[in-house]
């Protein structure tokens, strides 16, 4: 099966869209951004390549009648919910391995060698967080993230700080010990059998697969999927690993793959980790106009990162949190430089953060609002882009800031949105596989 790439490569995440022959969407993948590039597009092709075999799986139960009816169907993805969870259950357990050999390999290195007490510490903490893997992917537990880092670096720091304590042992020098491994543990890339043995693994922890699901894994491990085209985009295309003809502007690709999500697009607004761009199309996705801010991070998604790192908060946790505010308060700047001393002035007042997270996210959306004018103004209908647009608080502040400002508009907001641009990127190399494919040449 041949298929077409986009990748977005932005300040905080990599985003990949895999587009099938017609153009249908095969699979999403999205990773850290991480310091070598040519890694994070890798992973995030072969995460939405995981993503494209499952729809195969699923697909192929469909064709085999296994999930025909209503109640068949909500068993049968009641079955690949259960057997995905496994897969992400083994696929983390294969990475504590490799950062249990990297971290081992550090301490073999250091003076008191991987039999002093610390190496005896980082044997406790790695044997710990192994053990609770199968708690952390119990079926309906809520992780404070899918991504390795994230999740391993939270809960290495948990049994770190509990080990230091115990055996009297330096907590900067355990966590140090995870800080220098965790870039050769993600810039390890995967084996091309990857999918093939972790699914194998995952069936095998299955109390019971039917034939029809056996089946169609084996199948969907086997399809030769084959690229025919890439193209790259985002804040740091620049840097991606492809030809110069194959990187496309991200106000191009994000103007087009909202346009696709949402035919009837006029206006689009892009909330990323480091920019935010206002983009004006046709009825055909073409960028007519737009503005963008690519002097700072203010206003941005690594400014609530900041945000939350100063409140000791999880990201995820910042906009359900604003969204209990009862009185908001006023925040006179949005610069990341300035934040963190202007959030510990108004907590010393006693501010309570719900009012403060709160008035932060009503001035991102005003500077957003500011560059929505300058691009022209908002025509109906109007789509939200960008991890922003998963913020509950951003969201709300926008839809009540576009109401007061250009009354009542059509606002779209995908739950695919943060691939908006991997997926413009996407539709650009399928054009040119068509074009390729009818003879003709390309620029």
């Amino acid at each position: 099966m041949k298929y077409v790439v986009g990748i977005d490569l932005g300040s905080t995440t990599t985003k990949a869209v895999v587009l099938g022959e017609v153009g249908q969407v095969l699979g999403r993948g999205i990773t850290n951004s991480r310091s070598n590039y040519t890694v994070a597009c890798a992973v995030a092709l072969g995460e939405a390549l995981t993503n494209a075999r499952f729809g195969l799986i699923a697909a192929e139960l469909e064709r085999q009648g296994a999930g025909g009816a209503a109640q068949g169907g909500a068993a049968q993805a009641g079955v690949l919910t259960e057997l995905e969870r496994l897969f992400r259950k083994r696929q983390y357990q294969d990475q504590l391995g490799v950062l249990a050999e990297v971290t081992h390999a550090q301490m073999a290195r250091e003076a008191d060698g991987a039999a002093s007490p610390f190496g005896r510490a980082l044997d406790l903490i790695l044997t710990r967080m192994v053990a609770e893997t199968a708690e952390l992917y119990a079926a309906g537990a809520n992780r404070k993230s899918d991504f390795f880092r994230d999740l391993a670096g939270s809960r290495y720091i948990a049994h770190a700080e509990a080990t230091s304590r115990s055996e009297s042992l330096s907590f900067d020098r355990l966590v140090g010990l995870f800080d220098r491994a965790i870039l050769e543990v993600e810039n390890r890339p995967s084996g091309t059998d990857s999918f093939q043995t972790t699914i194998t693994a995952a069936l095998a922890e299955m109390p019971q697969v039917s034939a029809e699901l056996r089946r169609a894994v084996e199948q969907a491990a086997r399809e030769e999927l084959a690229r025919a085209r890439s193209i790259g985009t985002g804040y740091g295309r620049q840097t991606l690993p492809f030809p110069k003809d194959q990187i496309r502007s991200e106000i191009l690709c994000h103007g087009l793959g909202a346009h696709a999500m949402f035919p009837g697009t006029r206006t689009v607004l892009d909330i990323g980790g480091q920019d935010t761009k206002a983009i004006q199309v046709d009825a055909e996705g073409i960028v007519t106009s737009f503005q963008m801010n690519d002097r700072c991070a203010a206003g941005c998604g690594r400014y609530l990162g900041y945000i939350a790192d100063e409140m000791n908060l999880g990201l995820h946790e910042l906009g359900p949190l604003a969204c209990e505010s009862s009185r908001p308060v006023r925040i006179n700047s949005t610069c990341t430089v300035f934040a963190g001393a202007e959030l510990r002035e108004r907590l010393s007042l006693g501010e309570r953060r719900e009012d403060i997270l709160s008035g932060l996210h009503r001035a991102i959306i005003l500077r957003a609002m500011s560059l929505l004018a300058r691009s022209g103004g908002i025509d109906d209908e109007f789509t939200f882009t960008g991890g922003v647009a998963k913020n509950p608080a951003a969201v709300g502040a926008l839809k009540e800031l576009v109401t007061e400002n250009y009354g009542a508009l059509t606002m779209n907001i995908s739950p695919d949105s943060i691939y908006t641009g991997a997926l413009g990127a996407a539709l650009f190399a399928h054009r040119e596989m068509e074009r390729t494919n009818a003879g003709e040449d390309l620029p």
